[in-house]
């Protein structure tokens, strides 16, 4: 039996020990990203969306939002062709940019899918409330209300259970609802009656660029199966291949439903929740469609949140272990290996903004529109910054490339103007100046934290390394 002692470099425990390490397969990793995109909800949403900003031009749009998204797939390929970290894109953001661009981007990822998780929250009460008016016409403000909690209630339990659960129920989950959306779209384009189109604006250039931010918006997320390179089994080849599976089906998914929109448009808005009685889109393939529709969104909306939660705890376990954030968030369940206490914490607080919304009467489309425009913000930067980092990473290592260089210098100024256009957007100032506020507290809070922990921000982006009992596992198995 050959020994491991003594071997210079080798850690004796893993930075992010307590995690289940090396357990989940291709499958689960994938329905990570799956899940936290949602496409079957954003199927429904993204040719309305895109199509009051770019008219007839939206296929362009959304080609051009892929394109970019397909940036960033690369850029996040080569930090996870390397290394596997529960921090994910943070973790891979503090090796090319150092500690200063791994808190930027970790304050990113805790702003982008802590809200993401509201958000999610509101959306399937939303269409749960639409649901029952349909059936029922009646006050459905304690229906809403009740989502939210059950569904909070449900996906901490399945957070805290671990990642090889929460994939099985986040896959049928996401399948079934896009099947279903699927179904509703196709029966559509087949059976819409023939007519004049509906009045568009006409294709332009400006307006194919205004289309660009909410097709953008609806990939958001896709990165998420970044943090469980640790818990993955083949980390190195199934983290980058479900983050380019996810941002590609989505794509084709987005172009489909967007191409079946501009064929009817005016069915698919009377199949949404702005109209209860089911309108021209029931005449058409009959009462069935609005209720399909709905519980496949909503069953989508569940799914977004279960995934975004697990990402979201996993980055606040990394910081804790590196010593940023608060010890207690890096403590895991004794049996099942999970953030357990960060799930805890973090849950009551992200379901606190939908109920207390939903009790004060404010419309959910404008809650969930707000916390997805702020999530989208927090998602736009930190895909910025990691493919800032990716070709300084390479050349640290001495294994750049001229196609990583390109990759950088074309997406990095598309996704700032991306970001500009969400802040200086008609629709008041409430967006950036919550952006500026995020701002200065994260300053202050690096402030802080510089005169306090420097040693332990300079010691930002740990990720899953080989220890002495791994290799001595090895060697008792004939390796």
């Amino acid at each position: 039996m050959r020994t491991t002692r003594g071997i210079p470099g080798l850690r004796a425990r893993s930075p992010v020990a307590g995690l289940r390490r090396r357990t989940l397969g291709p499958l689960g990793v994938l329905a990570q990203s799956v899940a936290t995109t949602a496409p079957a909800g954003a199927m429904a949403a993204v040719p309305l969306l895109v199509t009051t900003a770019a008219g007839r031009g939206a296929p362009w749009s959304v080609a051009i939002a892929a394109a970019l998204v397909g940036l960033v797939v690369a850029s996040i390929a080569v930090f996870a062709r390397r290394m596997a970290a529960a921090g994910g894109l943070y973790s891979f953001t503090a090796k090319g940019l150092g500690p200063g661009g791994a808190y930027a981007c970790a304050v990113s990822m805790v702003l982008g899918y802590g809200l993401l998780v509201a958000a999610a929250l509101v959306g399937a009460s939303w269409y749960a409330r639409a649901l029952v008016e349909r059936l029922w016409p009646v006050d459905t403000t304690a229906v809403g209300v009740a989502v939210v909690v059950v569904l909070s209630g449900a996906i901490a339990a399945c957070a805290v259970r671990g990642v090889r659960l929460a994939g099985r129920v986040m896959l049928v989950v996401e399948g079934v609802s896009i099947t279903l959306i699927l179904a509703v779209l196709v029966t559509l384009a087949v059976r819409a009656p023939a007519g004049p189109a509906a009045p568009l604006p006409p294709v332009g250039a400006a307006g194919i660029v205004a289309g660009v931010l909410p097709a953008v918006a609806a990939f958001i997320g896709f990165d998420s199966a970044t943090a469980l390179g640790v818990e993955a089994r083949r980390p190195f080849a199934s983290v980058p291949r479900a983050v380019a599976v996810t941002a590609g089906g989505a794509a084709l998914l987005y172009l489909v439903a967007m191409l079946v929109h501009l064929a009817a448009p005016t069915v698919l808005p009377a199949l949404t929740v702005a109209a209860p009685d089911g309108g021209p889109g029931a005449a058409v393939i009959g009462d069935w469609a609005p209720l399909l529709l709905d519980a496949g969104i909503i069953a989508s909306f569940g799914a977004c949140t279960l995934a975004a939660l697990n990402t979201l705890v996993r980055v606040l376990f990394s910081l804790a272990r590196e010593g940023v954030a608060p010890a207690v968030l890096g403590r895991t369940h004794r049996r099942h290996h999970t953030p357990a206490v960060a799930v805890g914490l973090a849950v009551p607080l992200l379901a606190l903004p939908p109920v207390v919304g939903t009790l004060a009467g404010v419309e959910p489309q404008d809650l969930l529109g707000g916390l997805l425009a702020l999530a989208t913000v927090g998602f736009l930067a930190a895909y910025l910054l990691v493919c800032l980092a990716a070709p300084r990473f390479l050349r640290r290592i001495g294994e750049l490339t001229p196609a990583v260089v390109v990759v950088a210098w074309v997406a990095v100024p598309v996704l700032a103007v991306v970001i500009v256009v969400a802040l200086v957007r008609p629709g008041g100032v409430l967006l950036p100046v919550t952006v500026g506020l995020v701002v200065l507290a994260a300053v202050a809070g690096w402030v802080a934290l510089r005169r306090t922990h420097a040693a332990e921000l300079d010691g930002m982006g740990v990720y899953d390394e080989t220890t002495a009992s791994d290799l001595h596992l090895a060697s008792r198995g004939g390796g």
